[in-house]
């Protein structure tokens, strides 16, 4: 089974409608489509660079696309509720003892509150997921009802995730406009996700880079 399979399924797309609509009632940013196929296509492309072959860097992108599935049950401890959801589904679909492991895995340890980056789908999966950070994903489009979390995602105007030429660094770039939330506030949120990142590319034989408003900040 395949990667467009898994996006395609009816139930699939019915979990993941779900679980946002879950967190938008709890004032979450968009957690939708949009962000679970950023999501599938940037760990895809992490282990595509670093030379996984393409089954692997497939099944990297089923984990991106069913990681925040578990949200329908509730937001705390989503990883886990997540990845006993797809393993259900994984069954279902009569994948392999092997790959399930493998998809899994990467779901129950991509969260920032308990997961760790066992595996290279972890590793990658954790950083495709902690790299979406984007204005289009700021559900309240009131700037004077915006909390932190509207407002550092709302003041990044350009995200891109590359790797440098030797293939050695990871590196996210952030344009963010300071009149609306400032680095220090993305810090703020995000220094427990950006510390996950590192130990995430550190998994990966990798040094993981950001850089917002083309200051190298870590």
């Amino acid at each position: 089974m395949t990667f467009n399979d898994i996006k395609n399924n009816d139930t699939v797309r019915r979990y993941i409608v779900g679980a946002d609509e879950s967190l938008a009632a709890l004032g979450y940013t968009e957690h939708s489509f949009a962000h679970v196929t950023s999501v599938a296509e940037k760990t895809g492309y992490i282990l595509k660079t670093l030379g996984y072959d393409d089954r692997t860097a497939e099944l990297g992108k089923i984990a991106g696309y069913l990681h925040d599935i578990g949200n329908l049950i509730n937001r705390e401890d989503h990883s886990q509720s997540g990845a006993i959801m797809a393993f259900r589904l994984l069954d279902s679909f009569n994948f392999s003892a092997s790959e399930t492991i493998m998809i899994v895995t990467a779901i129950g340890n991509h969260d920032e509150g308990n997961g760790v980056p066992v595996s290279p789908l972890a590793a990658a999966l954790i950083i495709a997921d902690k790299s979406d950070v984007r204005r289009s994903r700021v559900r309240n489009q009131t700037l004077t009802a915006f909390d932190i979390h509207d407002r550092v995602n709302y003041s990044v105007t350009k995200s891109e995730l590359t790797f440098n030429d030797s293939k050695t660094n990871i590196i996210l770039k952030l344009q963010i406009d300071t009149e609306i939330g400032s680095i220090m506030e993305y810090f703020e949120i995000f220094m427990e996700r950006m510390l996950l990142c590192r130990k995430a590319a550190e998994k990966l034989g990798l040094k993981f880079n950001l850089i917002i408003n083309s200051q190298q900040l870590i």
